[in-house]
């Protein structure tokens, strides 16, 4: 997991970046929006929806918002339908890259994904050719110096985490889908911040890639994640720290 705890890292400080510029609360309102539509305007019993609502928050979303978004998708608001689909590819190098995206066009979005892959290197495959590679956690990365490993065991114990583990600087905790916002609740009842805490895709296995190949990866991860319908983007790679470091550079600046 490696490679996935310093990505996590980079990927959101580039949000608050794209946030600056409304593109993430683009994507964001369509998650409130699909969310309320499957599960319903309740929080407390729409899992889903409590973590679009904390995600939007954590991205100083304005609470009207967040209210218009769901009213949308419960149809309290008229509003645009969106649909869920997956897309599995591979990148250069053999990657593998799983591509979530909400779209009102299936066939746009579809040929606008088919094109980032193919100017980068990459290609589609068939569905279920990579979704087994990656299975769907709690992520939370915390600071080493927000708290000690062995306190912090003892919390991840009592909160039923499946795992923790120290790398990079931090410490990285995963649980159980419906562990999430227990685990959650508990650090934030204990004063603790994290750096990123979000449902995830983690890979079972990773693919370590460097030089040009690990560079175009980074660069066709990025202009799928840039694709206005796409939601989400994961991939297995393992890529060295110095090319990472390149990536957080030209992304954040």
């Amino acid at each position: 997991m490696s490679g996935h705890s310093k990505w996590a890292g980079i990927k959101h400080k580039k949000a608050l970046v794209d946030a600056k510029r409304g593109k993430l609360f683009t994507k964001l309102i369509k998650e409130l929006t699909v969310a309320a539509r499957e599960g319903g305007g309740d929080s407390n019993s729409n899992p889903r929806l409590r973590t679009a609502i904390a995600k939007a928050k954590e991205a100083n979303m304005p609470q009207d918002n967040i209210e218009r978004a769901i009213k949308k998708g419960t149809g309290e608001l008229p509003g645009v339908t969106y649909e869920s689909v997956i897309y599995e590819g591979y990148g250069p190098g053999g990657a593998a890259i799983l591509v979530e995206a909400l779209t009102d066009n299936k066939n746009r979005t579809t040929a606008e994904v088919r094109n980032i892959f193919a100017k980068k290197g990459g290609s589609l495959v068939g569905s279920g050719s990579v979704a087994w590679l990656f299975h769907k956690k709690g992520f939370i990365l915390i600071g080493k110096d927000k708290i000690d490993e062995d306190a912090l065991m003892a919390m991840a114990l009592e909160a039923g985490t499946e795992d923790l583990k120290t790398e990079n600087g931090v410490y990285q905790i995963t649980c159980h889908i419906k562990d999430f916002e227990s685990v959650k609740k508990l650090l934030k009842d204990k004063s603790i911040e994290w750096q990123v805490a979000e449902i995830t895709m983690l890979p079972v296995r990773l693919v370590k890639i460097a030089g040009t190949n690990a560079r175009v990866t980074l660069a066709l991860v990025e202009s799928l994640e840039d694709c206005d319908d796409v939601q989400n983007v994961y991939s297995n790679f393992d890529i060295p720290d110095e090319i990472l470091n390149e990536a957080q550079t030209s992304g954040t600046k």
